[in-house]
C-alpha cells in the first residue's frame, strides 16, 4: 500500500464537476478556489503525482492543468520548490452597511489596561515551561494521550497535594483534588453539586432554619437533609458579578455578606436562611485587598461545622504577598468543611486554563458526577507539564521572581502617589496585583472617564459591588499594576496621575 493516496503529501479538496473533460474541470476548480480565496496567495499545492492519486486521474492531466494555470498567472512554479498560488494584490473588502455604524460608534481601545484580573503575561516563563513540557512528554505514558478522567491527571494531583501542603498549609490528599479548566468551571461544578443536580440526595446536614414541605418555617433538626434545589450561597458584597452569575445559573440564589476593613462579616452567616455555602477570599479580599480577620476566619469555620455547610475558599492570589507573612489557607483549619480553590491564572497565565479544588470527602463523588455530564477538561499535556514544572522547582523560582517584579511596581505606584498625589489614599497593597485608590465622594465615574482619555482602562469599585448589598457607596479606583509590561509602566503611572483629581483647597 506504499502508493496509496493516503500516504501521499498535502491534502487538497477539489470538486471536478465543472464543464468539459477532466483537465478543464480541474482547471475550473483551481481557478475558483483561488478566486474565492480558499487558496490564499503563496499556498503550496500538492505535487502532480499526489493530486493525481487523490483525484484518481492521470498524472499528466494534473501536470498539464498546472502548466496552463501557470501560464495564465493563477499559479507560479519554480524548479525544486513546487507549485504555489501566485502572489497578487487582493481588493480591499468593502465593509457592509450593517457593520460600519457599529465600528464608527466603537470608542478607541485604551492603550494600557489597568483592570484587575490578569497578570503580566509578557513574563510567562516560556523557556522553563518548554523545558518542562519536553520532559513531561518524554515521560508521559501512552494512556495520557487519551480522553482523560474528570478528576485530572494523577501526576498533577499528587504534586499539587505536596505543594499546597508546603506553600499554603492545605491538608490535601490527591484523591480529593479535582483539576478544572479555570476557577469559573470549578465554581460552577460546586454550585451544581450543592444544588443536587446529579439527582441524588445532597447529604447536607442542616442546623439553621428551613421550610417544611408546605412552605412553613420550622427549626431544622440535626441530621435533616436539604432538599434538591433549595438554598442560597453567601458571597462577599464586593466581588465579581460573573461569579454570582455562575452560581445563579446553577440554580442557587446569592446573598451578600458585608465587607469592611476586617474582610467579610462571617458572623452574619448564622442569621441567613437556607445558606448552603459561603464563597470567601480570606487571604486577600477581592477587590478591597484586606485579609479576613482571625476572629472572622474562626466564625466562618464554626458556622460550617454547626450547620454542615461549606466554605468555598477562593485563593486566587494567595502566593503573591509582599509586606507580611503569608496568610495560610482557611482550609487547613477544617478540611471537612472548607473547599480550597486555586488557579494558575495569576501565578502563570490565564491561557493555561488550569485550576484545582481540594474537596471534603463528602463532595468528591458529587462534583465528579456533575463533571461527567459533559463538562470540558483541561488538556492532559498541560497538566503533565504543570506537574513537572512544580516538581522541578521551576514554579517556586518563577513565583519568587514575579513577587520581586510586582513588588517593585507596587512600590513605584505608592511612591508616585506619595510625591504627586498625597491626598489620594491607597490601600490593599500588602499582596496581590492591584490596589485601591480612594476618591472624593461622587467622583468615581468622572475619574474613570478621565483615565480613559489618558489611554487607560480602569474600573471603579462600584463595578464590583453586589447590587443586593446594603453598604454605603464608596468611590474608589481598582488599579491593577500587574498587567502593563515592564517597559511601559512609568508611562502608565504618568497617565494615571494626570487622571486623578487634584487636592481639595485648604479651607483655612
Amino acid at each position: 500500500m506504499d502508493n496509496s493516496w493516503a500516504t501521499f503529501g498535502r491534502d487538497l479538496h477539489l470538486d471536478l464537476t465543472g464543464p468539459g473533460g477532466l483537465r478543464a474541470a480541474l482547471m475550473h476548480a483551481l481557478r475558483e478556489a483561488v478566486r474565492t480565496g480558499r487558496l490564499a496567495p503563496g499556498t503550496r499545492l500538492p505535487s502532480s503525482r499526489s493530486l493525481a492519486a487523490d483525484l484518481g486521474i492521470a498524472r499528466n492531466t494534473v501536470a498539464d492543468a498546472y502548466a496552463e494555470l501557470v501560464a495564465e498567472g493563477w499559479l507560479s512554479a519554480r524548479q525544486g520548490s513546487g507549485t504555489h498560488v501566485a502572489e497578487r494584490t487582493l481588493p480591499r473588502a468593502t465593509p457592509s452597511a450593517r457593520r460600519a455604524p457599529d465600528r464608527a460608534r466603537r470608542p478607541d481601545r485604551p492603550r494600557f489596561d489597568l483592570t484587575p484580573g490578569t497578570p503580566d503575561v509578557s513574563s510567562f516563563p516560556r523557556t522553563a515551561w518548554l523545558a518542562a513540557a519536553r520532559r513531561a512528554l518524554t515521560a508521559a505514558p501512552n494512556e495520557a494521550f487519551g480522553y482523560g478522567t474528570p478528576a485530572g491527571r494523577p501526576e498533577l494531583r499528587t504534586v499539587l497535594a505536596d505543594y499546597l501542603a508546603r506553600a499554603r498549609g492545605v491538608r490535601a490528599d490527591p484523591d480529593r483534588i479535582v483539576v478544572c479548566a479555570g476557577f469559573m468551571q470549578g465554581l460552577g461544578l460546586l454550585s451544581r453539586a450543592l444544588r443536587g443536580e446529579d439527582g441524588g440526595p445532597t447529604g447536607w446536614q442542616g442546623a439553621g432554619r428551613g421550610r417544611t414541605a408546605h412552605g412553613s418555617r420550622n427549626p431544622r433538626r440535626p441530621g435533616e437533609v436539604w432538599r434538591q434545589g433549595d438554598g442560597q450561597l453567601a458571597v462577599e458584597s464586593y466581588g465579581l458579578d460573573f461569579h454570582r452569575n455562575v452560581i445563579t445559573r446553577a440554580g442557587l440564589r446569592t446573598v451578600p455578606l458585608p465587607v469592611d476593613e476586617h474582610g467579610a462579616d462571617t458572623g452574619e452567616l448564622t442569621a441567613l436562611d437556607d445558606v448552603r455555602a459561603a464563597l470567601l477570599t480570606p487571604a486577600h479580599q477581592f477587590p478591597t485587598g484586606v485579609p479576613l480577620h482571625p476572629d472572622r476566619r474562626a466564625a466562618a469555620v464554626n458556622w460550617a461545622r454547626a450547620t454542615g455547610g461549606f466554605i468555598l475558599e477562593d485563593d486566587y492570589d494567595g502566593e503573591l504577598r509582599y509586606d507580611r507573612q503569608p496568610v495560610g489557607a482557611l482550609q487547613g483549619l477544617d478540611p471537612d468543611h472548607v473547599v480550597y480553590m486555586g488557579t494558575a491564572s495569576k501565578s502563570l497565565a490565564p491561557a493555561l486554563r488550569l485550576a484545582w479544588m481540594v474537596l471534603p470527602d463528602r463532595l468528591v463523588d458529587r462534583v465528579l458526577a456533575v463533571k461527567r455530564t459533559g463538562e470540558w477538561q483541561s488538556g492532559s499535556l498541560d497538566q503533565l507539564t504543570l506537574a513537572e514544572f512544580l516538581s522541578s522547582g521551576a514554579y517556586d523560582r518563577h513565583l519568587r521572581g514575579m513577587r520581586l517584579r510586582y513588588r517593585r511596581r507596587r512600590d513605584q505606584l505608592v511612591a508616585a502617589l506619595s510625591e504627586h498625589a498625597p491626598h489620594v489614599r491607597i490601600s490593599g497593597i500588602a499582596a496581590g496585583l492591584h490596589a485601591i485608590l480612594e476618591l472624593p465622594p461622587g467622583t468615581e465615574q468622572s475619574i474613570v472617564q478621565a483615565a480613559r482619555w489618558q489611554g487607560l482602562a480602569v474600573q471603579g469599585l462600584t463595578m464590583f459591588t453586589d447590587p443586593a448589598g446594603t453598604a454605603v457607596p464608596r468611590d474608589a479606583l481598582v488599579v491593577a499594576y500587574g498587567t502593563p509590561p515592564e517597559h511601559s509602566f512609568a508611562s502608565v503611572l504618568d497617565a494615571l496621575l494626570r487622571a486623578l483629581p487634584p487636592a481639595e483647597p485648604d479651607p483655612r
